[in-house]
């Protein structure tokens, strides 16, 4: 079992020679715009998953993917220069990033236009009910005189006064 870090430059290596044999050395026609994106080995170095994008529309996809695997075993005996134990076995996987990508940028343009249209609607928006909505205290009338209130309340003590 080959440790982390030496399956990720062993992963580099096999795309770097992938993408090479797939440029200069197999000669299909039906092979379209490939682009390597990623490379996935196994934990011991048996078995390599090769993702590839294609510049194109669905038929384009299904004549490069058709070549890819006719040329499988020329490109898998160009991995024999990785100088490991066994060359490993390659599987190739249409990546599905370009698909997500177009997908992720057709909703944001649709949230741009909902976030432009809510701003629109916002301008000329009004606040319903009162101005101001929160709730003030209640002032009673004794606070509302100006005068100061230094001199003792007399009402108090003609009330007690009657009481008597």
């Amino acid at each position: 079992m080959a440790d982390a870090a030496r399956a990720r430059k062993i992963a580099e290596r096999i795309k770097a020679i992938v993408a090479e044999q797939l440029e200069y050395r197999v000669k299909d026609e039906r092979l379209g715009f490939v682009t390597v994106t990623d490379v996935r080995v196994t934990g011991d170095l048996q078995h390599a998953s090769i993702f590839y994008t294609v510049f194109g529309d669905d038929a384009q996809r299904a004549s490069t993917a058709a070549a890819l695997e006719s040329a499988k075993g020329k490109v898998r005996s160009s991995l024999g220069q990785l100088g490991i134990r066994l060359t490993p076995t390659i599987e190739f996987i249409a990546d599905a990033l370009p698909e997500g990508a177009a997908q992720l940028a057709d909703l944001l343009e649709q949230t741009r236009a909902r976030d432009e249209e809510i701003a629109r609607a916002a301008e000329r928006a009004a606040y319903a009910g009162d101005p101001d909505p929160y709730r003030k205290p209640v002032v009673a009338e004794d606070e509302l005189d100006d005068e100061p209130d230094d001199e003792p309340d007399h009402r108090e003590d003609e009330a007690s006064s009657a009481d008597a």
